[in-house]
């Protein structure tokens, strides 16, 4: 494999990112870094049992509300093992989910601004859980993960240590891998 050059401006990599216009948001927020504190909002509604779907549309970010063209769903159930209908992915592996896609959104972007062509990424999570914890038997058991192991295959223009570069990037600045990672402040209420 080869390397290509790092100049975004004259490189012929296309991996379908618009360095160019993060560049741009990086640089007009280093000036008014106000604009850079986000809201991100679900809002999630029981179904049925364990089954249930969680919307997405609205946020709040540069400095005003933000609302985009169509509302997303995320559904979320257990699977029959727990006495459930299996409707849909647990949450838990929506959380895997939401670290693979920011790890590899990761990737491509760090990939574009580097002049590395990507051809194929593939992004393998696997996380080890004790239900002990969730169940009730044991209080000492964690509820979560105790660990999670995350396995890229990439196929790029690139050198093997300029992949495991793009990757370890990719996890310096991922925000799903800090949230999992680093303790969050998590408010629960009932209105």
């Amino acid at each position: 494999m080869t390397q290509t050059t790092t100049d975004t401006s004259e490189s012929k990599t296309n991996n379908g990112v618009n360095v160019e216009a993060l560049l741009g948001a990086r640089e007009a927020l280093t000036s008014a870094p106000q604009a850079a504190q986000f809201k991100w909002r679900t809002s999630s509604t029981w179904v049925n049992g364990t089954h249930t779907t969680t919307t997405m549309n609205g946020f709040f970010g540069l400095g005003e509300e933000q609302s985009r063209s169509k509302t997303f769903t995320i559904d979320t159930d257990h699977p029959e093992i727990f006495a459930s209908e299996d409707n849909a992915p647990t949450p838990t592996e929506v959380v895997l989910s939401g670290l693979a896609g920011c790890l590899t959104a990761g990737v491509a972007a760090v990939a574009q601004h580097r002049g590395i062509q990507l051809y194929s990424v593939k992004a393998t999570m696997e996380g080890d859980m004790d239900i002990q914890g969730i169940l009730g038997i044991d209080d000492e058991v964690r509820n979560g993960f105790g660990t999670i192991r995350v396995s890229f295959k990439i196929e790029a223009d690139a050198s093997e240590d300029d992949i495991k570069a793009l990757v370890a990037q990719s996890q310096k600045r991922s925000a799903v891998f800090d949230i999992i990672t680093n303790p969050t402040n998590v408010f629960v209420t009932v209105n």
